[in-house]
């Protein structure tokens, strides 16, 4: 991951798998809510970026399909 560019789908598997040592290809395709948090927080970390959601953003980011589609643009806006 470089912080110059925007998370893809493999960066955000890789994110999920870390929180217990999964391997991206059993991260499932529905994020819970621990997911998520330890998302939010992965990306703020790696990306340097404070990641500022509202409800309309956690409801989108409830798949990975979803969850890359608002950090994309939630760090697209922030630089």
């Amino acid at each position: 991951m470089n912080r110059g560019e925007l998370p893809s789908r493999e960066d955000v598997l890789r994110l999920l798998a870390g929180l217990d040592g999964r391997t991206r290809d059993d991260v499932e395709e529905r994020i819970e809510s621990m997911e998520l948090a330890w998302l939010v927080h992965q990306v703020e970390q790696h990306y340097g970026v404070r990641v500022e959601l509202d409800e309309e953003h956690f409801g989108r980011m409830m798949t990975v399909t979803g969850a890359v589609e608002v950090i994309r643009e939630v760090i697209g806006a922030a630089r």
